[in-house]
């Protein structure tokens, strides 16, 4: 009998540390999730509560769920699919057309296009590689954010599926530059602008780190896609649409800091995230933003509005970016009190509907771009002016995937 109960109790501690094992080893899988938009300590706990079956956050992970589902059904996307081909004749280099250049009505070829700001030429949808990556990026996130909180390799291998399509494979991967990006017809055959377009690449490196400690994504696949960001970086650095992107002192310029940043963190090099973060102060924040928080290069354009939020959205990024090498970007004020909060608190009553927008605004005024760089601000910005403002924006829906990312 008391051998049966030895065994019995070998047995129970072995099951106990296998459990903690288990354990130990989960939450070195969530502290290894390399992420840097992401707030990866708040994403651990969220998960947590998700393990938990929190009520609270059901119905948003039911709908992350119907959404992997979906993007389960995604083909891989690349640039080689394309039927144009750039100078080069490599259909492995992205190329897209200038969305508001349109053909000359006074030129029988039409050519060169001229600029009508705010006006989309629906003539850009013939070249598919900015449509294919925005696909790529954004099935990689969902499937990589439903593998984390569900722990369902399908998804992680659906994700790694798209993701070497893109960036590994020789027959489709994209080759790391923008050198024929939103090219002007009859003017040039791309431009430094155009490195707005890959901008969502930076939540597509959070999305990679969240896929750590799946079977699928494997050490070969990390190394292979830290190298192809390592050479799109140098090419941003280097290049001359990539100098003209970093010379830009609008939200292109914000936008390629938000990049260089991000993609600086992924590939190891904080000195260099750093040194982006430190000259954002002077070279983003104080050049963008005047002491009253108006953007006035934002102002200029024919859509006011949506351009005011989307700069000072990137520049919120790049303060969360900025977190991760000790730089504190939201409370950074000049002598004159220019600073990101001055751009919120600027921009607030127009979108509660206190003032009315005087701004040219194509399209009309939505109010509701505003709302998620409000809400973006609301773990930074904890007095009682802010709260109270805060109050007022409408609440997410239950279902809205920003619970699982915020953890509200």
């Amino acid at each position: 009998m008391k051998i049966i109960q030895a065994l019995l109790s070998s047995c129970f501690i072995l099951l106990a540390m296998a459990g903690l094992t288990s354990i130990v080893n989960g939450q070195a899988r969530i502290a290894a999730s390399r992420v840097f938009l992401l707030d990866g300590p708040k994403l651990a706990e969220t998960k947590r509560r998700v393990h938990s079956r929190d009520p609270t956050l059901a119905a948003a992970l039911v709908e992350l769920e119907t959404d992997a589902r979906r993007a389960m059904q995604q083909k891989p996307s690349s640039v080689v699919t394309k039927t144009a081909t750039p100078l080069s004749g490599d259909k492995h280099d992205y190329l897209s057309q200038a969305p508001y250049f349109w053909p000359n009505p006074n030129k029988p070829d039409g050519l060169p296009y001229i600029n009508r700001d705010g006006e989309r030429n629906p003539e850009i949808n013939k070249i598919t590689d900015h449509l294919a990556l925005d696909q790529m990026a954004a099935g990689v996130r969902t499937l990589s954010l439903a593998y984390y909180f569900k722990e369902d390799e399908e998804y992680a291998a659906k994700a790694t599926q798209l993701l070497r399509a893109w960036f590994l494979d020789p027959a489709t991967r994209m080759n790391p530059n923008l050198e024929y990006a939103q090219s002007i017809p009859g003017v040039n055959t791309g431009r430094g602008i155009g490195l707005i377009e890959t901008r969502g690449l930076a939540n597509t490196v959070d999305a990679i780190g969240l896929l750590a400690g799946s079977k699928s994504w494997t050490a070969a696949d990390q190394k292979g896609v830290e190298a192809w960001f390592g050479k799109f970086l140098q090419w941003m650095q280097e290049s001359k649409n990539g100098r003209e992107e970093n010379a830009a002192k609008n939200n292109h310029g914000t936008f390629y800091d938000v990049q260089s940043m991000s993609f600086a963190l992924f590939v190891r090099r904080n000195d260099l995230a750093k040194q982006i973060a430190e000259a954002a102060k002077e070279k983003r924040i104080a050049l963008q933003i005047e002491p009253d928080g108006r953007q006035p290069l934002e102002l200029r354009r024919t859509k006011a509005w949506s351009y005011s939020n989307m700069n000072l959205d990137g520049l919120m990024q790049l303060a969360r970016l900025a977190e991760n090498v000790g730089v504190d970007l939201w409370n950074y004020q000049t002598k004159d009190e220019r600073g990101i909060r001055g751009a919120l608190e600027y921009l607030y009553p127009y979108a509660m509907g206190d003032q009315k927008w005087t701004y040219q605004q194509i399209g009309g005024f939505e109010a509701k771009l505003f709302y998620p760089v409000m809400r973006r601000a609301a773990s930074h910005y904890q007095d009682q002016k802010f709260k109270a403002a805060e109050s007022r924006i409408p609440k997410l829906a239950p279902n809205d995937r920003e619970h699982l990312l915020s953890g509200k």
